[in-house]
Parts: structure tokens; C-alpha cells; sequence
């Protein structure tokens, strides 16, 4: 008797003579095997009335899974599984895949068959649907053909600046073509079309000015005034061909600009970034084109309108050195529409803008700065703000199973351009009342310097203090006012009507700032005599309390 303690695992001797069936073709089944070895058999491989565990060859996979495989294949049966794709012209369509079933033609769909591990499973096919952004394109194209054309770029045409134009290309005639030696000097606020309206003459006189040298510098990109003599002799004769060094080196550039050669046309923008210790470097320049057989034609490009006057008196003992000044005012509500317009009216097909949205953001950017620049920005971004919308709603909707009609073009409104204009500028922009050539914000910060001027009886005012004087004159009239920097930015505009002078510093609040024209004729620039009125007689000591 074996003992109850003894352990063994019981074998299971296989016949001799074994098929099994494959999908290539039957094997004879009088064929004997080599016999196999006697191996154990696991629990789990004893289960069912066919395994193949003793097969001399290895496998794949369980027996399971293979014996659906080893099946023979027949004409009739064709193979159960099969990845295709599909070309079927009724559902393709392009854009995003898509999974779609296939009946077999001998078997039911979704029915389970003997022997097999899960329920026949569908035949799947990769198909092509639009996607969500591709079913909104042709307004996406819309709104990108908007907004290129809404870029602060120089544009093809120069609006609302005819006499300027005229003005300056009369001037290049006369001097660069002509080989006549001058100077001109052209001021305005920022973002009024100085340098591109400067920039579009040049390109549309390039054939009459090939001959002559045309050197275009940005004096904000110097290090300091002194480098401007080294950038000219750099771009005018190569790099390191003259030596930049020594105290006489601009008198050797004087001399080099009037030795025999092709007339040179000298371009610097923000020239009153070349302030200097006695205003030396401004002085040298502006008295080249006037040196003995100079051949240089000076263009200046400047925010401040009397910089020949405050900055440079000694031109004035030397009317021959003093350049021809030329202004560029801010431009107005009805000149800001036609440049928007001009720009919208290169998108074919129907405008995203909102005609009265075009003119509510004229209203606000001509009443504070007058910046066309600005509008462009405005209008672009609220263009922006519409097509996201836009987007997020085509995605929502091809989520959505209910099918919804298709709706229109969705144009910028009223609400777009305001909250772009809040959210931007803090909801400082205030429409003009009044005159429309002088807005409501400039109309306060004038009385406001008045009032500071009366009472300290001084001649400049510094920003600092100005800006609290003017923050608590809007409030007594319920108008929103606007920030220090931006109140730097209004000075700037006044300085280009001739209205008050302005000393810019590093620290903005430290700038000077001083009437040029007396009490009267402020009140008569202005055109509000009431509103003057009002303010002048309370006095500051009623804006202090």
C-alpha cells in the first residue's frame, strides 16, 4: 500500500496516432505520428473534448483561440475577420475617420458560432467625415482674410493724408532729384502715418531716386546720441571702412558728405532720442545740409512739434539751418472710419464688421488719442474674440446628434468693440462732446493745467501733479478719466497742436509740462467756453475739497 503522504502527479498516456487539423490542407489520417512525450497535463488544458497541448509543434496562442484559425478554408467560408478600408463613394466623405460595419454574407451579424471564444464580432472599416472646423471653412476664411488686412502694416495707399503726401514728395523732387541740399522736420503724435506715409513715397519715387544713397535709421535702437555718426558712416561708405573714433570724427564724416559723389538722403526716425549735453549731436546734423557743396537731403521724424524751436534756439539765429517743418495732426472719427473701411473693402465677399461698430470705434480712439494704429488693433482683436466663438460653437455643434440649420455669418458688434476696449484700455476711452476736433479728455487736462497755473503762478507743471488735479476734475464731472500713462500720451497730442510744451524724463511722472498760449486763446482752441467756464470759476480749491 503506498503511503497516504505520498505525492504524485498522474500522466495520462496519449494513443499513438494523432491528427490535427490545419489551414493549409488535411493531413492523411493514416499517417502515424512519432509518439509523444509523456508530459503533464494543467488543470486548465483538460478542459474540453479536443486540445492540443501534446503537438510537436509550438503554437501562438491557446488551442482556443488557434482552433477557430485551423479551421479548413473552403470557398464558401470565407476568412470570419478583416481590417479594410473602405472606398465605398455613398459614405466616404473627407475630413475624420470613422468605423462602419460589414455583413458577412454567409454568417448572421453578431451571432454567437460554436467554438468560438466571443460573438462573431462586425467587420469594421475606416471611413473619411468632415471635421468639426472644416464644416465652418469658408467663414474661417473670412475671418482670417479680415484680420490680415487689419494689420498696423504699411499699407498700399496712404488715406486722408493727401496735403502731407503731396508736401513731402514735392520736397524729394525738388532736393534729392534736383541735387539740392535740405532739411525737413516732420512731427505728429504717434500712430498718424509720419513714417508710413514716408515709407510709401519712398517706395512709389524709387525709380526717380535710384541714383542718390538712401540711408533709414531708428534712433531708438542707438545706445546713445554719439552712435549715430558711426551708424551713418557705416551704412554709408561699408562697415569699419572709416574709423569711428576720436573727437574730430564727425567733422571727417562732414567732410566725406561734401566731397564729389551721389546726393545722399538721410532718414532718422524718434530723432529727439539724439538729446545731448547742448544738444551738440542735433546741432551737427541739422548744419550738414548746409556745409559748402554738402550733397546730404535731411528727413526728421519726430513726436514733438516745436523741437526746432524749444530743443534748438541757436537755428533761429541761422534761418538757413532751420529745416521746413511739416505737422501731422491725430486723426479724426470720419478719417479713422475710411481707413478701416478701405481696409475691409479688400476682403471679397460679405464684412464681419458691423458698420456701426466701425464708427463706435472711431468715436473712441479718435476722442483719446486719435491713433489709427490703435483702431486696427481694436478692430482686429474683436475680430478674434467673434471667430473663437465661432469655432466653439461648430465643435458643439457636430458633438451635438439634433442637426441644426447652418446660421449666417456672425459679424462684430457694438459689444465686441467694447469689451475689447475694456479689457485693453480699462474702459478709459471716452467719446468727444462737443467739437469733434477736440476731445473731452485733452478739454479737462487743459483746464486742469489752467487751474495749476493760476494758483502756483509757474510756467510748468510736473505730470505727476497735473494727473491728480485732472483725475479729480473728472470725477466732480462724472467722466471717467484715464491713467498717468496715458495722460503722458494726451500731453504728447496737445505738444502736436501747439497747446502746451512738454519735457519728457525717465520717470514719467516727473515730466515738465507748460501752457505756449495764453488763457483766451486756450478757451478759444478749445470751443467750450462752458465747460472752461465752469471749471475756471470754482477754482481749485473746490476740486481739492
Amino acid at each position: 500500500m503506498p503511503t497516504t503522504n505520498a505525492r504524485f502527479q498522474t500522466t495520462i498516456n496519449f494513443p499513438r496516432k494523432k491528427w490535427h487539423r490545419s489551414c493549409k490542407a488535411t493531413p492523411d489520417i493514416n499517417k502515424e505520428l512519432p509518439p509523444p512525450r509523456e508530459l503533464p497535463l494543467s488543470p486548465r488544458k483538460r478542459l474540453g473534448g479536443e486540445n492540443l497541448c501534446n503537438i510537436p509543434q509550438s503554437l501562438q496562442c491557446s488551442p482556443s483561440k488557434q482552433k477557430k484559425e485551423n479551421q479548413p478554408v473552403t470557398p464558401s467560408t470565407p476568412r470570419g475577420r478583416k481590417l479594410e478600408f473602405s472606398n465605398s463613394p455613398l459614405k466616404h466623405s473627407p475630413g475624420k475617420l470613422e468605423l462602419s460595419a460589414e455583413k458577412s454574407p454567409e454568417r448572421p451579424l453578431c451571432l454567437p458560432q460554436k467554438g468560438d471564444e466571443t460573438p462573431c464580432s462586425t467587420v469594421r472599416s475606416w471611413r473619411m467625415v468632415k471635421s468639426p472646423v472644416e464644416l465652418f471653412k469658408k467663414k474661417d476664411l473670412c475671418y482670417q482674410q479680415t484680420k490680415q488686412v487689419l494689420n498696423t502694416a504699411i499699407p498700399e495707399r496712404i488715406l486722408a493724408r493727401e496735403d502731407e503726401t503731396k508736401a513731402i514728395t514735392q520736397f524729394l523732387l525738388n532736393h534729392v532729384c534736383e541735387e539740392e541740399p535740405g532739411s525737413l522736420y516732420i512731427s505728429g503724435a504717434p500712430g498718424t502715418g509720419k513714417t508710413a506715409c514716408l515709407n510709401r513715397i519712398l517706395a512709389d519715387l524709387q525709380e526717380k531716386l535710384g541714383a542718390s544713397t538712401q540711408i533709414f535709421i531708428n534712433c531708438m535702437s542707438l545706445r546713445s546720441s554719439q552712435d549715430i555718426f558711426c551708424t551713418v558712416a557705416d551704412k554709408l561708405f561699408g562697415k569699419g571702412k572709416l574709423k569711428c573714433a576720436g573727437k574730430d570724427f564727425p567733422k571727417r564724416l562732414a567732410k566725406k558728405l561734401t566731397s564729389e559723389g551721389p546726393m545722399v538722403l538721410l532718414v532718422l526716425d524718434e530723432m529727439d532720442q539724439l538729446d545731448s549735453k547742448g544738444q551738440s549731436v542735433l546741432y551737427t546734423i541739422f548744419e550738414w545740409p548746409h556745409l559748402n557743396n554738402s550733397r546730404l537731403v535731411l528727413i526728421g521724424i519726430a513726436n514733438a512739434l516745436d523741437l526746432t524751436d524749444r530743443i534748438l534756439p541757436r537755428l533761429q539765429a541761422r534761418p538757413m539751418c532751420k529745416p521746413q517743418l511739416l505737422n501731422f495732426a491725430p486723426y479724426t472719427r470720419d478719417q479713422i472710419v475710411t481707413i478701416v473701411q478701405d481696409r475691409l473693402n479688400q476682403v471679397p465677399g460679405e464684412r464681419v464688421l458691423d458698420a456701426a461698430a466701425i464708427q463706435f470705434c472711431a468715436r473712441k480712439v479718435s476722442s483719446v488719442s486719435g491713433d489709427a494704429r490703435k483702431a486696427l488693433d481694436v478692430c482686429r482683436r474683436a475680430v478674434e474674440i467673434v471667430e473663437s466663438g465661432v469655432r466653439n460653437q461648430a465643435v458643439v455643434e457636430s458633438k451635438s446628434p439634433v442637426k441644426t440649420r447652418n446660421p449666417g455669418l456672425k459679424k462684430v458688434g457694438l459689444p465686441h468693440i467694447s469689451q475689447v476696449i475694456s479689457e485693453v484700455y480699462g474702459d478709459r476711452m471716452t467719446p468727444s462732446s462737443g467739437s469733434e476736433c477736440f476731445p473731452l479728455q485733452q478739454k479737462l487736462l487743459v483746464c486742469s493745467l489752467l487751474l495749476l497755473t493760476r494758483r502756483s503762478k509757474v510756467k510748468e507743471v510736473g505730470l505727476g501733479k497735473l494727473h491728480d488735479t485732472y483725475s479729480k476734475v473728472c470725477r466732480s464731472h462724472q467722466v471717467t478719466g484715464v491713467d498717468q500713462s496715458e495722460c503722458l500720451s494726451l500731453c504728447s497730442l496737445l505738444e502736436s497742436r501747439g497747446i502746451v510744451w512738454l519735457k519728457q524724463s525717465k520717470e514719467a511722472r516727473l515730466s515738465k509740462v507748460g501752457l505756449k498760449i495764453e488763457e483766451e486763446d486756450v478757451e478759444h482752441a478749445l470751443n467750450d467756453k462752458a465747460l472752461t467756464g465752469s471749471i475756471l470759476q470754482r477754482g481749485l480749491e473746490y476740486f481739492l475739497n
